[in-house]
């Protein structure tokens, strides 16, 4: 058999897929935090059935101040209802002091508004021997009931990496890692992930961050995604379809993708201006404005953003029907 028709085998129709969705952190038309409209944001997100992701690359969590990262979570737990789960991301990059250190002092921030945290790679163990970067790990989250790590491609963030398979391993046997986020952009690399953990630690999530790759669910991935913040009515949509074996998949799933495809192209870490202009083209957000020093897309995003709605709507109505 090839891997070709191995990987194929792997399809499932009719399998729950839990989906997270990294949110986009808005801005108001002075530069301010928008914060009624992300507090809405993610109450629409929950309504649909998925689970937010806040500090995430999505929500700028490599330009946020350590204020503006506890604001962001004080909001979180206020917009959500007791008890209903969110992720938040530990991110330590350009910090001074231990590793260890770091990352704790970032998880027990998030803990303290009940999240789950997701820890950021940092450059400092790029390259390190698998079972150092595990200990980091397991050392950070000593004591915790669920983490989650990230792996995530350089052509999102320098302080990515993707991990050797050793290391993937390690990282599954570390007790309170629960799942990874997978963002290579490369489908191989994430079905051979999903090999592994059935081999390693079958109950160990992998979420699929391949923007370019949506698809991934139907192999066994879960998804924690940029894009889904775009609409998480519309992944919400077809995760039931998938679930429910609906026809309707197809379209909705399409209309998704092709919205990915344009949104994630390169440079890739303007997707977010991509994400604000799609918000406010829905009147989510009150503007489409970034964080000063997040890049951002062409006059003319707008135009084609437009068109990638209306493709996505009329998907959704055919779904509907």
């Amino acid at each position: 058999m090839s891997e070709l028709e191995r990987f194929q085998g792997r399809v499932q129709v009719g399998r729950k897929v839990k989906g997270i969705a990294a949110a986009l952190l808005p801005f108001d038309a002075e530069g301010r935090i928008a914060e009624e409209a992300f507090a809405a944001h993610l109450r629409a997100t929950r309504d649909a059935g998925l689970v937010n992701a806040v500090n995430m690359d999505t929500g700028y969590a490599n330009y946020l101040s350590d204020a503006e990262k506890e604001r962001v979570l004080a909001l979180a737990r206020e917009a959500l209802e007791p008890g209903t789960p969110f992720v938040a991301g530990a991110y330590i990059e350009g910090r001074d002091g231990e590793i260890v250190d770091l990352y704790r002092r970032e998880i027990d921030r998030i803990r303290r508004y009940d999240g789950t945290p997701i820890l950021f790679q940092t450059s400092r163990l790029h390259g390190r021997p698998a079972a150092e970067v595990a200990a980091a790990y397991a050392a950070a989250c000593a004591g915790l009931s669920e983490a989650l790590a990230f792996e995530l491609g350089r052509m999102f963030a320098p302080n990515g990496e993707i991990w050797p398979e050793e290391t993937v391993r390690a990282l599954m046997e570390v007790e309170a890692i629960r799942g990874m986020k997978h963002s290579s952009l490369d489908r191989v690399v994430e079905l051979r992930r999903l090999e592994l953990r059935d081999r390693v630690r079958p109950g160990f999530a992998i979420y699929t961050g391949n923007d370019l790759g949506i698809d991934m669910i139907e192999y066994g991935s879960d998804y924690l995604l940029g894009l889904a913040t775009f609409s998480p009515e519309a992944f919400a949509a077809r995760d039931r379809a998938w679930e429910t074996g609906d026809p309707a998949y197809f379209a909705v799933a399409s209309a998704l993708q092709h919205l990915g495809n344009v949104a994630f192209r390169p440079p890739v870490p303007a997707y977010k201006h991509s994400a604000a202009i799609f918000l406010h083209l829905q009147c989510r957000i009150p503007t489409d404005r970034t964080h000063p020093k997040s890049p951002e897309r062409p006059a003319w995003e707008r135009e084609i953003l437009a068109d990638c709605l209306e493709r996505l709507q009329q998907a959704i109505a055919g779904a509907a029907r």
